[in-house]
């Protein structure tokens, strides 16, 4: 649902009535992941998507059947082979939806206007949702902020609440979206439910230190992947909002100090991606030497495998670890035979996508790998777990 969040803010501001099918559950090949979601208002507006076309048109009609009768409802969707027409995943999987209505009178109205109105403007909440128990609590919200504090409810056992609110945090603080089972009265005993926890959180952040030419593209790249892009570079004459429009912040400093102050004030963090593409020793060894000991998600350098050799010579002789060296991916980016600017940025952003779901980064046709890596963490943007 918080995929959505900027568009259906909107829609609480105007006042619309409208039903949300989320995707609560993925068995197999499924082409969206939990959280992903489908809005219909009363008028017949349709916005996002559950599975890419596939079962689209059955969810739309299931969206305006709940605005009917205001009941919630979940429905699983799989492979059909029998009928050519028949609704169901081309890619064999197994998907489960939860669709609720959320009329501008429902009772929890306020409970998803809070959460999607915190997705919508980057601040960090989660949203838990009861998508399988009993009937009357399917479908009902409870907010959770960062500092514990939650809102909405589910309206069963006293501690229902409590529990879900602690759960639905640990899933906050690690930025993912996930299911969790826990007991109708809070416990781990009594008559199970199956919450989804939606996670909004800021952008994961990609610093780029370097402000040449290879940097204007992967500035580019990394907006189009979803992060919060960072350009530093010690030379004021490269580091111009004229030659970065689409940069979030530009950054004259040298490299290694805006880092380690960056890191003082809790600016990095696990999804943190960082690219050095100066090439240049005096800016890559100290850069690098505190890079390779941050808890990052990536590291990578540019560079010839002849600059790679010399800086790894230069960081061993500065102190720098085996296991540490271990960590830095250089040359930078994935083998695409990349010659220009753009593709040199595909290259790079195609090995953190790898890096961070875990992929091979070998080609897909022959190979027997899975398309899709299950339980990597969520990528950018609002939706965490799977950066």
């Amino acid at each position: 649902m918080l995929d959505i969040a900027e568009e259906l803010n909107r829609w609480v501001e105007q006042g619309r009535d409208f039903a949300i099918a989320t995707v609560v559950a993925v068995s197999g090949s499924g082409p969206r992941q939990p959280g992903a979601a489908l809005a219909v208002d009363s008028e017949g507006t349709a916005i996002g998507s559950v599975s890419g076309g596939c079962v689209e048109g059955a969810v739309y009609e299931l969206c305006q059947q709940a605005l009917q009768d205001g009941q919630s409802v979940v429905e699983r969707f799989g492979y059909s082979d029998e009928d050519a027409f028949a609704v169901g995943l081309t890619c064999g999987g197994i998907i489960d939806i939860l669709v609720t209505p959320v009329p501008a009178d429902a009772p929890g109205r306020g409970v998803f206007a809070a959460a999607l109105a915190a997705a919508a403007s980057g601040e960090a909440a989660a949203v838990a949702r009861i998508t399988d128990g009993p009937s009357e609590l399917l479908g009902r919200a409870l907010l959770v902020r960062p500092d514990g504090t939650y809102e909405g409810g589910f309206g069963g056992h006293p501690e229902l609440d409590r529990t879900a609110a602690a759960e639905a945090g640990a899933l906050l603080d690690a930025g993912r979206t996930g299911t969790v089972g826990i007991g109708e009265d809070g416990s781990r005993c009594g008559r199970p439910l199956t919450l989804l926890v939606e996670s909004s959180v800021p952008a994961p952040r990609m610093i780029v230190f370097g402000a040449i030419d290879f940097a204007s593209a992967l500035v580019r790249m990394g907006k189009f992947l979803g992060y919060h892009v960072t350009v530093c570079d010690a030379r004021p004459i490269f580091a111009t909002r004229t030659r970065f429009p689409e940069a979030d912040d530009l950054v004259v400093e040298w490299p290694h100090k805006f880092l380690q102050r960056e890191h003082e004030a809790g600016g990095i963090d696990a999804r943190t991606v960082l690219c050095v593409l100066t090439h240049d020793a005096k800016f890559d060894v100290p850069l690098l030497e505190l890079a390779l000991r941050l808890p990052v998600a990536y590291v990578g350098a540019m560079g010839s495998r002849r600059t790679h050799e010399d800086r790894n010579r230069r960081l061993r002789e500065v102190g720098v670890s085996e296991l540490e060296l271990t960590r830095l991916r250089s040359p930078i980016g994935l083998d695409l035979g990349a010659r220009t600017p753009e593709e040199t940025a595909l290259s790079i952003a195609s090995e953190i996508v790898a890096n961070r779901r875990g992929g091979s980064g070998v080609s897909l046709t022959g190979a027997h790998t899975p398309i899709h890596h299950d339980g990597q963490e969520p990528p950018t943007g609002r939706i965490g777990s799977v950066a």
